[in-house]
This record gives structure tokens, sequence and C-alpha cells, in this order.
């Protein structure tokens, strides 16, 4: 029986990916020029332009950098980086008004998205602009659910070091405040300290700190488990090393990651729970922008229905924004979980 040699397995030429983007681009740009105020037409164009220039973009990726390469972690990381970078740089951006409706009196409301104008994605009903209104919205969102998460951080670290590290009666006593505080719904919890608290942002990231502080612990207590029994925490314990010590100096830099990718997930909640209050009113109260509040303007007058602009622009940067969170969130937590690490 002869040898007969394997055939290469066959890879696509590394044209096709660049020439499958540029024609995404190409559907894309002639969806927001051309197409533009053509309603669901121009939408459809929209996603079938971004999925070309997306699967084109992803072969050519991998084509140069290997299979690992992720772009949908990239293109994550760059949203992020961007809507960040507009929400801190927002007051000297050439942004239209996003607040006060007396300097808008001659703008057109409702105006549809067109990139060529002043108002590249529309007016609302005051012909207040919706970039500068989406722009100031993330400052609100972003504010707010990154501190609770700090807020959750710190408390909920501190409290699930001390559990996992004493363990008896401090593991039992943080255990049962930990359950009371899951016990109670956390909508109903939020609600019933919107309608109490002044609807600032100080006090909106207090109350929804109380929906980050439980997991933290939870997962400072696993971190702290699993870290405890490990040579170098024995060592120091052995050389005569107080509590304090062992717990800010060899626990804690070894929970802090977890934490922190853990709290990149909860900033992706936080926001969701934030726009819900403002969505109902509890919450950042209009004029000032937030996605949530902005939303809400889609109920009146059956504004939906004949301008979905309203609602789909904080919508859409609404769902971009916490997939962004939760995929690097998750791909933090692969990296980093404690119960991965070699003992």
């Amino acid at each position: 029986m002869s040898d007969v040699p394997l055939a290469a397995p066959r890879t696509a030429p590394r044209w096709r990916g660049p020439a499958l983007a540029l024609a995404g681009l190409a559907v894309l740009g002639l969806s927001v020029t051309v197409l533009a105020g053509h309603g669901w037409t121009q939408a459809a164009l929209v996603v079938a332009g971004l999925a070309g220039a997306y699967t084109g973009l992803n072969a050519a990726g991998r084509a140069l950098f290997g299979d690992a390469f992720d772009l949908m972690f990239w293109l994550c990381a760059a949203w992020l980086a961007v809507l960040v970078v507009a929400a801190v740089a927002a007051p000297v951006l050439p942004l239209g008004e996003h607040q006060d409706i007396v300097k808008t009196l001659d703008t057109p409301g409702m105006a549809v998205p067109d990139l060529s104008t002043a108002h590249p994605l529309g007016t609302n009903n005051f012909g207040l602009d919706l970039l500068a209104r989406v722009v100031y919205g993330a400052r609100s969102s972003l504010v707010v659910s990154l501190g609770a998460v700090v807020i959750g951080m710190v408390v909920g670290g501190a409290a699930g070091i001390a559990a996992g590290y004493f363990r008896r009666g401090a593991d039992a006593t943080v255990g049962v405040l930990t359950n009371s505080l899951l016990a109670v719904p956390p909508l109903i919890l939020l609600i019933a300290l919107g309608t109490v608290l002044e609807p600032n942002l100080r006090n909106i990231a207090v109350a929804l700190s109380l929906l980050a502080i439980p997991g933290m612990v939870r997962m400072a207590r696993a971190s702290t488990m699993a870290f405890a029994r490990r040579e170098f925490v024995v060592a120091a314990e052995a050389m005569g090393a107080s509590r304090w010590r062992v717990m800010t100096r060899e626990l804690l830099p070894n929970v802090v990651l977890p934490l922190a990718s853990y709290g990149m997930v909860m900033v992706s909640v936080l926001i969701v729970a934030e726009a819900s209050l403002s969505f109902l009113g509890l919450g950042v109260q209009p004029p000032a922008p937030s996605w949530g509040n902005m939303i809400a303007e889609g109920q009146e007058n059956d504004a939906f229905t004949k301008y979905p602009h309203i609602v789909l622009v904080p919508g859409v940067t609404l769902f971009l924004t916490v997939f962004a969170f939760n995929l690097i969130g998750e791909k933090a937590r692969k990296r980093w979980d404690p119960r991965r690490a070699n003992l």
C-alpha cells in the first residue's frame, strides 16, 4: 500500500476578509447617508452593513493574528473607551443643547437622525439634541454604577475577607446579613429607597450599592478561603505576622483582582438598575438626561410608533454598554478566578 500525502487544509484567501469588510462598510455608509430618514429600511441596512463589516474584520484579524484573535473583545473595549472619553470631555465637545429647553425654542422637535445635519442622532420633542443627551446620560450612568461598585467592593470586600479568614462567629454574622439583603427583591428595595431618598446621583449610588454588596461579600469570602491556606499565608502566620497584616498584606492583593473582574459585570447590572429607576421616575429627574428617562420619553403621545429613534438611540446605547461590560467582565473573571489557581 503506497503512502499518499495528505492534502493540506484549504484556507480562505487573505483578501476575502478585507473585501467583505469594505462591502459591509459601504452598505453602512449608504444606509446612513442616502437612505437617511427611511425608518426601518435604513435600520435593516445598518444591521446588514454592521454584520458584513464585523464578519470581514474578524476574518482579517484571525488571518493576521491567529485563531486566538477576538474582534468582539476589542470592539467592546473600544466602545467603552470612546464612551468614557466622551462622557469626561462632554463639556468641551461641540455638542448640541442637552437640557435647557429655552435654548431650543427655534430647533425642530422630533428631528430624525441625519449625519449631515447639526443633530446627527435627531432631537426629542423639546428639540434637545439626542447625541448630547446620550453623552451626558452616560456621565450619570457611569458615575452612579461605578460609585456603587466601589462602595460594594470596599464594604463587601472587607466583610468577605473578615468572614473568610476568621470563620466561625464572623462568618455566621456576615452570612446572616448577606442573606437578609438577598431576601429582599431588588426592584422592591430600589423603589422603596427611591421614594424616601432625594433623587440625586449620590443617593442613587448608595442605594444601588446595596445590590452589589452581597455578591462582593461572597466573592471576597470565597477568594479568601481559597488563599487562606496557601504557602505564603501560612509562612506569614508562622513568622508571627498579625491577623491585620495577613489580611491587608497577603490576602487583600490576591482578592482585589477577582473583585475587580466581578465588579465589571456588576457595573452592567447597575447601569440597567439605574436606567430602570429613571424610567420609573425615581432616578435622574428630567430635563437632566439619563438613558432611562430618555427611553421613557417614547411613552408620550405614542412617540415610539411615529419616531422610533426617540427610544432606539438611548436603547441601543444602553444595550451596547451593558454588553461590553458583561463580555469584558466575564473574560476577566475567567482569567482571575481563584478557583483556577494552582495550589
